[in-house]
């Protein structure tokens, strides 16, 4: 039970540590307040190798490049913006894990919008399509058919109106 305890937490640590060993502390700026703007702006940042993770997050050799970059044009002076538009222009909007809404990443942000209203719109008209006329299913019958079913039918109900008659009260195709 004990080891059993001491393998849980090990694979506890192990699974949270890439995300805390990520920001080196050499990469640490002084100023707290900078040092926040900076991993909330490298939070936003895709690393492009890892690509499902932010350069926050990474512990590859670009994304810690990334992050010094960051940290070194905050102390320089520069705005969030100038720095994504920096890095936009060097990467491309591939870098944003949010790109801006404009008419090369349209299909990104209405694209699955679209096509859940189209798959609603497909599945109302195949329903519709394979709906049951009114008259049931007489309705879907060939004139011949027709004829033929309204045989059977009466048939049936006059075999079950003389069982009924007879008194045995069973059915005739037994």
């Amino acid at each position: 039970m004990r080891r059993l305890l001491i393998l849980f937490l090990l694979a506890g640590g192990l699974m949270s540590a890439p995300a805390a060993w990520a920001v080196e502390p050499g990469e640490i700026l002084d100023d707290p307040v900078l040092e926040a703007r900076a991993r909330s702006l490298s939070a936003e940042i895709r690393c492009l190798v890892c690509q499902n993770q932010s350069i926050d997050d990474s512990d590859a050799e670009l994304a810690r490049e990334l992050r010094l970059l960051i940290r070194e044009r905050m102390v320089a002076g520069d705005s969030d913006d100038e720095i994504k538009a920096y890095l936009v222009s060097r990467y491309g909007e591939f870098v944003l894990f949010r790109p801006p809404v404009n008419l090369a990443t349209a299909v990104l942000w209405f694209g699955p919008v679209v096509l859940l209203i189209l798959g609603a719109l497909a599945a109302v008209f195949y329903l519709k399509a394979q709906r049951i006329p009114e008259d049931g299913i007489a309705g879907a019958l060939s004139e011949e058919e027709r004829r033929r079913f309204d045989a059977l039918l009466e048939e049936t109900e006059e075999a079950q109106t003389s069982a009924q008659d007879e008194g045995r009260g069973e059915d005739p195709r037994s």
